[in-house]
């Protein structure tokens, strides 16, 4: 299958060989596709068959990926699209599509592709022609320039760790302090820093990988959520993520919750998130 992990591959097969719709969860920047564990298991008990693929180099565990900071750090947008289309192209039916942050550009990158029945971008990252960038993203993306200034280009494939306190600007503002610590050391590791400059730059970089094709007829229905209280996605990238999805003859909807912070599909309110996922799923994409 071409050149798909093992994990990949046997989530391909066992979703084909259960004859349900498939749904494929993409997780985003300093995150694991465990982080859809819990999404997983409610849209199984609702009749889907679900796959939550790695990004090429994921590791398999927080734990290891906490313990490998000198790999995977240069996996690019382009690089994470191609990888989900490999597998999505395995699948014996098209998927709904469902992502968060940089997984929710990649879904709409994907749905732009036509490879989506329908699709769900939460607080998605700003893909080109998505004009504002607010100060509290450019905070939130500071990470990565601060390791780029102190690393410097002897170390252009070491991944980029969060410190709390950063992790605690950029996703768990909406939480309480023991809540944050708890999200923090279950779900966080280093991720790659090659994804962040083209979505905060891409609208002078003509050649971006954060570049989506929203008119494309074949795109699908899409509902993008936004988080009200987000200081990385906040509510002015959002709206313009779904201004510019709305120039597509397709359904496309937004829908704000109110009070959440970027840890909407992670934190205690995830199954919120989830509920209004599964219902436009549901709509479009029958189990």
């Amino acid at each position: 299958m071409a050149n798909l992990s093992e994990h990949d591959t046997d989530q391909v097969q066992e979703a084909n060989a259960s004859d349900r719709v498939p749904v494929v969860f993409v997780h985003g920047l300093w995150l694991l596709p465990s982080s859809w564990d819990r999404w997983r298991t409610m849209f199984e008990r609702a009749g889907y068959a679900t796959l939550a693929p790695g990004w090429p180099e994921d590791a398999d565990t927080v734990a290891a990926a906490n313990g490998r900071t000198d790999a995977f750090g240069g996996t690019t947008i382009g690089q994470i699209a191609d990888h989900f289309e490999a597998v999505i192209r395995e699948l014996g039916a098209k998927p709904a599509v469902v992502g968060h942050s940089f997984g929710g550009l990649l879904a709409e990158i994907l749905a732009g592709r036509g490879l989506a029945s329908a699709s769900v971008a939460i607080a998605p990252a700003p893909s080109r022609g998505v004009l504002p960038l607010p100060v509290s993203t450019l905070r939130s993306a500071a990470p990565v320039g601060q390791h780029r200034a102190n690393d410097g280009p002897a170390h252009p494939g070491r991944a980029v760790p969060l410190t709390f306190d950063q992790f605690r600007h950029a996703f768990a503002n909406a939480v309480d302090e023991q809540e944050a610590k708890d999200l923090f050391e279950s779900f966080v590791v280093p991720g790659s820093g090659a994804p962040v400059i083209p979505a905060t730059n891409g609208n002078l970089d003509p050649w971006t990988g954060a570049k989506v094709q929203s008119k494309k007829p074949d795109r699908g229905p899409m509902l993008i959520i936004a988080a009200a209280s987000d200081q990385t996605v906040p509510t002015a990238i959002a709206d313009a993520s779904f201004r510019k999805q709305r120039r597509n003859a397709g359904v496309t909807e937004i829908v704000t919750m109110p009070g959440r912070g970027h840890s909407l599909t992670i934190d205690s309110g995830w199954n919120e998130v989830a509920d209004a996922t599964l219902a436009f799923v549901r709509r479009y994409a029958q189990p």
